[in-house]
């Protein structure tokens, strides 16, 4: 099969713009674990598409004024995972409230950043590229990546396409998609071996997007036998739907956790992991469907973190907005602004952190920030990464306070 073919059916077949700009698989990010310095530490971000509800998460039952703004969607005392006399976790979330009561899980209180969008796409922007102010064109892990050489193999995501928080100015990070391959109808191995066949005067960069046929074939085998050790056969596989802007396509996150453990535990060189949960965006019939979504977060998560423990990994959840303090006519809850990020892992020291936003004191019915989420970055850069997040996040000088100890 001559280059041109092969690249005409790469194109056709909608792989080679993942594929490409990634050209790496999973057994090359599996390779590199000679090259990992052992005191290095890892930062995992779970990305939950869609607006998740912060009010529906850690629920502030003691404050009347919740209550009063959700008379159909909000949850009784007696419901709910107390955290202490005032706040609890919604009832799908009992891994996390194990976490927290062992001190391992710290728990962000009104996370935003000024003058709010409440565009799914836009607002994902800002939060990945960290720069509210101005349009985005880099990532900002993926300027991370950029200073530290722009290998892609220090910067994996294990979701369908590249976020582009791991795109940097000069380099990006690399795409391993899971799940289901589905190849073009009428491919037979003979065709896939061509495939993966290099070209007499072909690029290197277009011989390994070739070569990621066979690596995503590898990669599915990989992920069945995953897949066997994680969930339940009889588990119906609904998030088996379209990418959306709200999340969608991914694989479900108990394998993109068993991924990355079995990455970290090989002694992967990568430092920074990307995986994501979609289907946040609850305008109707809000409560039992965000509480069943947060169980299919919960549960992988905390495993993940148990499984974890000891070997330097951190883990940072979050939203691209939370929703309006007071409900819809649906029983839903509609785009709002600030909300909660979770941390865990090592090093991190468990507790509410940050300041409530007030549920009467709104700016134009949504919570006013009180945490800046460029506080967190930096202080994952900091401690996690052990970089210089002035020089990353555009001189970006604060820091969450006592949240994060690298020698513990």
């Amino acid at each position: 099969m001559d280059t041109i073919t092969r690249r005409r059916f790469l194109v056709a077949s909608g792989v080679a713009a993942g594929a490409a700009a990634t050209a790496y698989g999973l057994n090359e990010i599996l390779a590199t674990a000679g090259d990992r310095d052992p005191a290095a530490r890892t930062l995992v971000l779970v990305t939950l598409y869609g607006g998740n509800d912060g009010l529906g998460t850690v629920i502030p039952f003691a404050d009347p004024a919740y209550a009063a703004a959700r008379p159909g969607v909000s949850y009784q005392p007696d419901e709910v995972l107390r955290l202490d006399e005032t706040v609890g976790l919604n009832p799908g979330l009992a891994g996390l409230h194990r976490l927290y009561g062992a001190g391992r899980l710290a728990i962000v209180r009104g996370v935003g950043y000024p003058r709010p969008n409440r565009s799914h796409f836009r607002s994902m922007d800002i939060w990945q590229t960290a720069q509210p102010d101005r349009p985005g064109t880099s990532g900002w892990l993926g300027r991370w990546l950029d200073t530290t050489g722009g290998d892609p193999r220090q910067a994996v995501s294990f979701e369908p396409v590249l976020p582009p928080l791991l795109a940097g100015t000069v380099s990006a990070g690399a795409t391993i998609p899971g799940g289901v391959l589905q190849l073009p109808g009428g491919l037979t191995p003979a065709t896939l071996s061509k495939l993966g066949t290099p070209a007499a005067g072909e690029s290197p960069a277009a011989a390994r997007a070739a070569a990621c046929f066979a690596d995503l074939m590898r990669l599915q085998d990989l992920m069945r036998q995953v897949a066997e050790g994680t969930r339940d056969d009889t588990e119906s596989d609904d998030e088996q739907t379209p990418a959306t802007a709200t999340g969608g396509a991914a694989p479900p996150l108990d394998q993109q956790l068993a991924l990355v453990a079995r990455c970290v535990e090989a002694g992967a060189a990568t430092r920074v992991y990307s995986v994501s949960q979609g289907g946040f965006d609850l305008h109707a019939d809000g409560k039992q469907a965000q509480q069943a979504l947060l169980a299919k977060v919960d549960e992988p998560l905390a495993a993940f973190a148990d499984r974890m423990a000891g070997k330097g990994v951190v883990v940072a959840v979050y939203s691209e907005f939370g929703r309006r303090v007071r409900a819809n006519a649906s029983d839903g809850t509609d785009h709002g602004t600030a909300s909660d990020m979770f941390l865990l892992g090592d090093g991190i020291r468990g507790g509410l952190h940050g300041e409530p936003p007030s549920l009467t004191d709104l700016d134009d019915g949504d919570l006013k920030h009180t945490v800046d989420f460029r506080d967190v970055y930096a202080t994952l850069l900091d401690g996690v990464l052990g970089s210089d997040p002035q020089r990353i996040l555009d001189g970006w000088s604060g820091r969450l306070a006592g949240v994060y100890r690298a020698d513990s």
